[in-house]
């Protein structure tokens, strides 16, 4: 069961997939789909935030309906669309690899009362590790479904999922764990 005060972020999951090893992510990112998807429906059922942060793709507009269309292509189609957000989602552009720079997240967490965060996304090794990292400088506590993020390497994702449950304090648990 996910405590109150807890947000989902999704982190990144609007991705052309359009550079070197680009086909290798998205076919990692295929595999957390559903247990992304998992995890927001049960978040927005139970009354917790979901707030999807990603690349602008020099957009540099908070408009998630113009930053799918940008990244739409038959590459990132099957993992774009399931995970689409709706009105009622939180949506953040990001300037950098962390979440938290250069964006409005730790005050709009503290708005909503924020205090444990459930952190999802690509690449998992980047920019949900940095963003993991600025979390827990931050006190916020950590919870990363080990089935929902993604990276090009399934080393370097084993290394992020490490380097948050032994430095950073996070809980590592499948999304069933977790809901």
């Amino acid at each position: 069961m996910i405590p109150n005060e807890t947000a989902l972020l999704i982190i990144d999951i609007m991705n052309p997939f359009d550079f070197e090893h680009g086909n290798i992510l998205a076919r990692h990112t295929r595999k957390i789909v559903e247990p992304i998807n998992t995890l927001r429906h049960y978040c927005t059922k139970h009354q917790h935030p979901v707030i999807y942060i990603n690349d602008h793709y020099e957009l540099w507009k908070a408009d998630y309906k113009e930053i799918y269309q940008k990244c739409h292509n038959d590459v990132s189609d099957s993992i774009m669309t399931p995970l689409q957000p709706t009105d009622k989602d939180f949506f953040l552009i990001k300037p950098k690899h962390s979440a938290f720079y250069g964006t409005a997240l730790n005050t709009l967490l503290h708005h909503l009362s924020v205090k444990n965060l459930i952190i999802t996304g690509i690449a998992g090794n980047i920019c949900v590790l940095f963003t993991a990292n600025d979390a827990y400088m931050r006190e916020f506590n950590l919870i990363v479904p080990n089935n929902a993020i993604a990276s090009v390497s399934d080393e370097d994702n084993h290394y992020a999922l490490t380097m948050m449950k032994n430095v950073l304090k996070a809980k590592i648990n499948s999304t069933d764990e977790i809901v």
